[in-house]
């Protein structure tokens, strides 16, 4: 089990966490960023420098915020035919611009 980011995180870009994780496993949809669970090697790195604390250790986290991290990689997100699954790092693929739905239904701004 991964770390998670939850709704804390949404309209909240900062990105110490990304430059925090030695695996570069949190992506950025549009309006918050997504830890990736088969990345993840739950090292613990982001948990510190997330400024509003989004980011929950694994077993400790809400399941909703779960299972939300763990849709971003594995289904289709709108606009999306396929799947982002495990790209390997977040560098490569920059930001998704997208996010889903259940981020989208609680956008802030």
């Amino acid at each position: 089990m991964a770390y998670v980011i939850n709704d804390a995180c949404i309209d909240e870009l900062d990105g110490a966490c990304v430059d925090a994780c030695p695996v570069d496993c949190i992506y950025e949809g549009l309006t918050k960023r997504y830890i990736n669970p088969g990345e993840c090697i739950d090292c613990g790195a982001c948990l510190p420098e997330c400024p509003v604390d989004a980011i929950t250790a694994p077993k400790a986290g809400d399941p909703v915020w779960a299972k939300d991290n763990a849709e971003f990689f594995a289904l289709p997100l709108p606009g999306r035919a396929q799947a982002l699954g495990d790209p390997g790092g977040a560098y490569g693929t920059g930001a998704i611009g997208v996010d889903t739905p259940l981020v989208t239904s609680r956008t802030k701004g």
